[in-house]
């Protein structure tokens, strides 16, 4: 996709310096008690998606927090190898990442990672990698 005017001027001076820019704003908000996640783009709702966050004896961090990286095949070091695509690290070593198990999805379910479906998450994962993980914010309550 070609960028004009502006924007096109500042992908180009990124460009060159070798670094990227941001085009808007992700925030991703989870309610745990709702054990759903809305996306906003640049303050607009862009997704509202179930998620599975922590099951009986974990925990999902609450707070604010910065997207920290990203992998689009992590594997947990912790859990037996289980697979985590699309995974979107906000808080050491949790993340928001894509499940196969999606008929927990709308129940606490996981170890303390919040879960979308595969979809879901490549759909998120994508939208960040293209707005910049830098200006990715996560909401958990």
């Amino acid at each position: 996709m070609v960028k004009s005017g502006f924007v096109g001027a500042m992908v180009g001076l990124a460009l060159l310096l070798g670094t990227t820019v941001a085009f808007g704003d992700v925030v991703a908000k989870i309610s745990i008690a709702q054990q759903r996640m809305s996306v906003y783009v640049d303050g607009e709702l862009t997704y509202t998606w179930p998620v599975s966050t922590a099951r009986k004896g974990y925990t999902t961090p609450r707070g604010n927090f910065r997207a920290q990286w990203l992998d689009p095949m992590h594997y947990s070091s912790i859990y037996e190898d289980a697979p985590m695509p699309y995974s979107v690290f906000f808080s050491g070593g949790y993340a928001i990442h894509g499940t196969y198990e999606t008929r927990y999805l709308g129940h606490p379910a996981s170890h303390g990672c919040v879960r979308l479906s595969p979809a879901n998450a490549e759909q998120l994962y994508s939208l960040i990698e293209e707005q910049g993980v830098r200006a990715t914010r996560v909401i958990v309550k």
